[in-house]
């Protein structure tokens, strides 16, 4: 609609040489771009607390609300349900708000349902408001690559591996800091994971510095946005995404990652547990797990962004993880040092499939399509998978058939890897199909 067409630079413009970034002074412009990457940071360190933090009480929280194993099943498979429900929002959203108000809003959801569900009483008040938190984290996961394009274009690897980072860092911390937090402040399950909505507080304010700034230019900026970059807007826009074999293997590539990811945060604690190890030290195995994320997550984006085909990596990680899994199933207290590291490397395949994202696109518009279709499509896609586990784990009676079942995920996973990760955008491969069709006729 003419309306959401005028707003799509309002907030966040691009970084491309238009005339109001041409009058801007270069001081104030560095300011914002200073601004952003705080804020990409802060954000980012806020999109996985939610669920690792539960992760590492899940027992404790199990106990305290009464839930079954199957219960406690659909609990770990509600992150990517919402991560699909209101993922596909963000890119209408971002167009009618701005992507800075809406990853703002997003925040200031987090930091509410964090706060609240701890202490809403019973099952289904602790979904709702973790349901909450989940959407701001949704449409968060959505925006970031799109904010990355549009004020980095020519940085788009290595902010890409920043804000993972900063991700895998929020989410090692809460991993390996919630049980002993939770013992410090007394022993109660809700004030750890409670604790956890004040840096996602924190992570309001640049955002709201970016809103307030963006609606100073607003007007200004829809007024000189030249008719050209409009234009490559509006087609973008308008790309039959579903069309394109490059956005389905990406959507099925960070599906698969993601049900990994998700079974490991919200099930490897207690994988561990089972073997013997005490409760908190599978807390700091899930921690370490995170926590080679940090590295990686900063250095794969970097690599990925040299290569011209990002298959081998995708094969590369892969295979760690049937080795983990295969650890698991084999020793998963003699080696669970180990396999907590070699998993590690496993779940990095996430920052590869937002590295990707960005690669597979060639204009911000079409970046905001293509991560909607990816993570969206692709968190609907793991929704079985940690339900699953849970299921299979109560009704065998032990780990082998939740492990197996990992393990055989992991092959369709580097399938998916190895086509996504082809030197091509979405724009170019719907163009050429468009082109033959038209020949054809």
């Amino acid at each position: 609609m003419p309306h959401e067409e005028s707003q799509t630079t309002t907030q966040d413009p691009p970084r491309s040489a238009t005339p109001q970034h041409a009058s801007e002074p270069p001081t104030t412009r560095a300011w914002t771009l200073r601004l952003v990457a705080v804020g990409l940071v802060l954000a980012a360190l806020n999109l996985r607390p939610a669920i690792t933090s539960l992760g590492a009480l899940l027992e404790e929280v199990r106990d305290g609300l009464g839930m079954s194993g199957s219960v406690a099943g659909v609990l770990t498979s509600v992150p990517p349900l919402c991560f699909a429900a209101f993922g596909v929002m963000a890119p209408r959203l971002a167009r009618r708000f701005g992507p800075s108000a809406v990853v703002c809003a997003g925040m200031a959801a987090i930091a509410t349902g964090l706060a609240v569900r701890p202490f809403a009483g019973g099952t289904p008040g602790f979904l709702a408001a973790s349901a909450l938190a989940l959407m701001g984290i949704a449409v968060s996961n959505i925006l970031m690559p799109v904010i990355v394009k549009r004020w980095f274009p020519d940085r788009v690897a290595g902010m890409t591996g920043l804000y993972s980072m900063a991700l895998s860092l929020g989410t090692s911390l809460a991993a390996a800091a919630t049980v002993p937090l939770t013992s410090a402040l007394g022993g109660e399950w809700q004030t750890g994971l409670g604790l956890w909505a004040l840096v996602a507080a924190v992570a309001v304010l640049p955002w709201l510095a970016l809103v307030r700034a963006g609606r100073a230019s607003a007007t200004e900026a829809a007024s000189t946005t030249g008719s050209a970059a409009a234009g490559r807007d509006k087609g973008a826009l308008a790309l039959p995404i579903t069309r394109s074999r490059t956005a389905w293997a990406l959507a099925a590539f960070f599906g698969l990652q993601a049900t990994g990811a998700y079974i490991t945060m919200g099930w490897m604690p207690q994988i561990f547990r089972d073997a013997g190890v005490p409760a908190s030290t599978a807390g700091v195995l899930l921690a370490v797990t995170m926590a080679m994320g940090v590295p990686l997550a900063f250095v794969i984006p970097r690599v990925a962004g040299r290569l011209r085909n990002q298959g081998p990596i995708a094969v590369v990680l892969g295979t760690c993880g049937l080795i983990g899994y295969a650890g698991l199933f084999l020793a998963p207290a003699a080696g669970a040092w180990v396999w907590a590291l070699v998993l590690g490397v496993s779940n990095c395949s996430f920052p590869l499939a937002l590295t990707m994202v960005g690669m597979r696109a060639g204009t911000g518009a079409g970046v905001a399509k293509l991560s909607a279709f990816a993570q969206s499509t692709g968190y609907l896609l793991s929704i079985p998978g940690p339900l699953l586990v849970g299921v299979l784990y109560q009704h065998s009676g032990g780990w082998g058939l939740p492990i197996g079942l990992m393990a055989g995920l992991m092959v369709p996973q580097i399938a998916a890897g190895i086509l996504a990760g082809r030197n091509r955008t979405v724009e170019a491969e719907l163009a050429e199909r468009a082109e033959a069709a038209a020949k054809g006729a």
